[in-house]
């Protein structure tokens, strides 16, 4: 049990929040694996650099992804007053999210199961 009030324990807790911008795309409807090729091209880049990788990659994550990198900028941009050309995407990862299970027939009355999976899809950036 933690020790204290409840709104001192609270007070505790929000104060070691990460106060960088991010974004969030929760159920996208693309795999874990297939969104790793993609944010695995742009981890640790700048901004402007990202966003044209992400504009001629020919992978469906990196259309998700690019409006995605672009909230997180208007993010840094409106709440934390940041300046825009100073940002790099600091962390880029994607969260296995819940899967569509699907049947599908085949030959001689059996069934075979396809799986459409989902992803959680977090980019948060910094100033340098």
């Amino acid at each position: 049990m933690a020790k204290g009030h409840r709104s001192q324990i609270k007070r505790e807790r929000n104060a070691n929040k990460d106060t960088r911008p991010s974004a969030k795309l929760s159920y996208a409807r693309v795999s874990v694996q297939k969104a790793c090729f993609v944010l695995d091209a742009i981890r640790g880049k700048d901004v402007t650099t990202a966003l044209g990788i992400l504009e001629y990659n020919p992978r469906y994550a990196s259309s998700l992804v690019k409006k995605l990198l672009q909230s997180a900028i208007a993010n840094a941009e409106n709440n934390n007053g940041m300046n825009a050309d100073n940002l790099y995407i600091a962390e880029c990862y994607a969260n296995k999210g819940p899967t569509m299970k699907r049947v599908k027939p085949r030959a001689q009355g059996r069934a075979y199961r396809i799986e459409k999976r989902m992803s959680h899809i977090t980019i948060v950036l910094d100033e340098r």
